[in-house]
């Protein structure tokens, strides 16, 4: 490869939108393999060592777990959690004083066998498995003196290139020093991708072994609404992506040129999630996630504790829209107390609404919950339910929460059937939100957690803009609005194409509300709809995205 080149570009997966220029940096790499022999030092000493191995490990990532907030923090405070697992520092301990292994080389093997398991099982699992690599390498580094693998620290901004980044080193990017990030691993919807579009540090994913011929220091400019790596591009072209302007700040309405109105919400995780999004100035919550209070339980929440965790966030927004969606629970987000871990391929399994087939009294105890917290507060909450797919199941969930006084029910549609059948499933249901990771995932039959197949899973492919296109004309049929709730949303591009399709109202990661709001703000909404035919009348996602960018100069000017 020719680095003096300056047509030479890398394509991946755009992730994060924006542009960043700056001498590359590769992440400092782990300290290796141990080898495999029978150590005679004392065993246990050796098991010793391990114990507080983990335990500075563990200190380190929850010390800085204190320091970040949100996701980073969740992040954060998860691997903290990994490195002090006690399973696995007791198996770890066993290898020493059962097969005379070195403390590196105990802790290595036992890792090892957790991601291996973990991996095999899939889904969210197989995401975790990244996790317990990093707190492996950590570990085997503190044992060994070495030099703990992560990202370097530097005061000059650079462009951090990776083979994949561990969520815990994604989650402590500084953005004024990590100008823009590119892997060779991961997806759309890795923990990579999502960190790295809530710090809004650019970013291009899954661009392959090509990555491996960058050398460290070579000029790099990263475009991550165009998913491309420029290697040593033209100074003018470094220098415009250098003036690297401050975060765009949004005041609502959202809208477009002309005036055309869309409804700019933000993604709600937990509680804490709600004042950031607050400050963001998202005009209500298009997506709020309630896993975070069923997640790590052994038994259901009780009604009350979920009136609590529902509040602050429908307090946070009085008088505004809260979009409740009701538990997702399964595939990447198992429950011991309502789905089966055993499940051959869990993303096709009993999840989301399916859960209410068996445990019907689950849903109606968390309906109860929405219910008198919505009585408490000022807010405008509606209801939906995650992975709806045929018209009764519409029609039975908009049923049950009319009898908790629930009016605004609704569903999501994440997967085809949904999609084909939106004009009777909206003769039931109040409005539809689109989740695009999922609907991506089920139409393209490829799993959004697998980084080989990160290729497939991009929201900008035909097939799933004619389902988005099929879904908004039936809520046109039936007077109502269709908004979009997945990671597409944040994408400026990809924005302006979606208002084009029909959608009403985009939810996303707040720090993408600012960008979202410019591109919008300076297109007509004819623009949109013409954008939006020539991405349906592409052939593959890399034409659709070609297609419109070249239709929107207004992109390359924003910077976005």
């Amino acid at each position: 490869m020719t680095h003096g080149d300056p047509a030479v570009v890398i394509s991946g997966a755009g992730v994060s939108p924006g542009r960043a220029a700056g001498p590359a940096v590769w992440m400092t790499s782990a300290a290796g393999e141990p080898p495999k022999r029978r150590s005679s030092a004392d065993p246990e000493a050796g098991c010793a060592a391990i114990a507080e191995a983990t335990h500075a490990v563990g200190r380190d990532l929850a010390t800085r777990a204190e320091a970040t907030e949100g996701a980073a923090r969740d992040v954060l405070e998860a691997t903290a959690q990994i490195a002090q697992d006690p399973t696995l520092v007791r198996d770890a301990q066993h290898r020493v004083r059962e097969n005379s292994l070195s403390p590196e080389r105990a802790v290595w093997e036992a890792a090892g066998a957790v991601a291996d398991q973990f991996e095999s099982l899939g889904g969210y699992l197989a995401e975790r498995a990244r996790d317990v690599i990093d707190v492996r390498d950590r570990i085997v580094a503190h044992l060994l003196g070495a030099p703990t693998p992560g990202v370097p620290r530097r005061e000059d901004p650079f462009i951090l290139l990776a083979r994949d980044l561990a969520p815990a080193d994604t989650a402590q990017l500084d953005p004024e020093v990590v100008r823009g990030l590119v892997t060779e691993e991961g997806g759309p919807t890795s923990h990579t991708a999502i960190l790295a579009r809530a710090i809004g540090i650019p970013a291009v994913v899954g661009v392959g072994a090509a990555l491996a011929e960058v050398g460290a220091d070579t000029i790099v400019l990263v475009d991550g609404g165009a998913g491309q790596v420029h290697l040593d591009p033209p100074a003018d072209a470094v220098a415009a992506a250098s003036e690297r302007a401050a975060v765009r700040t949004f005041t609502p309405p959202g809208a477009t040129l002309d005036g055309y109105r869309v409804e700019l919400l933000a993604n709600v995780g937990e509680a804490d999630d709600a004042e950031p999004a607050v400050r963001a100035g998202a005009e209500g919550v298009g997506l709020f996630r309630t896993e975070f209070c069923f997640l790590d339980r052994d038994s259901e929440p009780t009604v009350e504790e979920q009136v609590a965790a529902y509040s602050p966030v429908l307090a946070a927004f009085a008088g505004k829209k809260v979009v409740v969606r009701t538990l997702d629970a399964g595939a990447d987000k198992p429950l011991p107390f309502l789905t089966d871990a055993d499940e051959t391929n869990p993303a096709l399994g009993v999840r989301g609404y399916r859960t209410a087939w068996q445990n019907p009294e689950v849903l109606d105890h968390q309906l109860t919950a929405i219910a008198r917290a919505a009585k408490q507060h000022e807010a405008d909450v509606w209801v939906m339910a995650p992975m709806v797919s045929r018209v009764a199941e519409a029609e039975d969930f908009v049923t049950r929460c009319a009898s908790h006084g629930l009016q605004t029910a609704g569903v999501m549609v994440e997967v085809p059937s949904a999609a084909l059948l939106a004009g009777p499933m909206l003769a039931r249901a109040a409005f539809a939100s689109i989740g695009t990771n999922d609907l991506v995932q089920y139409t393209l039959a490829a799993d959004r957690l697998l980084g080989a197949l990160a290729p497939l899973s991009t929201p900008w492919d035909p097939a799933v803009l004619r389902l988005i296109e099929l879904t908004c004309a039936g809520g046109r049929a039936q007077g109502r609005p269709v908004g979009v709730c997945g990671e597409a949303a944040a994408s400026p591009a990809l924005a302006a194409v979606l208002v084009g399709l029909g959608v009403s109202s985009l939810s996303m990661t707040p720090r993408a509300l600012g960008d979202v709001a410019a591109l919008l703000g300076s297109v007509t909404h004819e623009q949109c709809q013409t954008v939006a035919g020539l991405a349906l009348a592409a052939e593959s996602a890399e034409d659709a995205r070609r297609a419109v960018r070249g239709a929107l100069p207004v992109l390359t000017e924003l910077a976005l």
